[in-house]
């Protein structure tokens, strides 16, 4: 059964975006974490190894969840961001592989740094 997200609360207090879906596994997904992982060519690329990494967004906002039919959201980043179209399966997948994804951007991050100061 593809997932499909019964309930989405935007906590701006605490920067999370709070997802339930049809199975009762809830989400909390961080604002940094959506940003950086954002769907949208201008960061993923067009396609394999042309990802981007995204820096500095620890005090991104979201100002406003879009509903997409009934299979998405757009999410309205307060940095101007709002391309990119957040389906049900990747909220999903964001939230049940967010520790490896998220160690995984890290990694990315370090290594950045790394060749930066070199």
């Amino acid at each position: 059964m593809a997932p499909i997200a019964t309930e989405i609360k935007l906590r701006t207090r605490s920067r999370l975006l709070e997802v339930t879906f049809n199975d009762g596994l809830r989400f909390e997904l961080p604002f940094e974490y959506l940003r950086v992982h954002s769907p949208s060519a201008e960061v993923k690329g067009h396609g394999p190894g042309q990802e981007v990494l995204v820096l500095g967004k620890q005090d991104v906002g979201i100002r406003a969840v879009e509903p997409v039919g009934q299979y998405a959201v757009k999410l309205v980043f307060d940095d101007g961001h709002d391309t990119g179209l957040y389906s049900w399966k990747y909220l999903y997948e964001l939230g049940s592989e967010r520790e490896q994804r998220w160690r995984q951007y890290l990694e990315r991050v370090r290594d950045a740094t790394r060749v930066d100061r070199a």
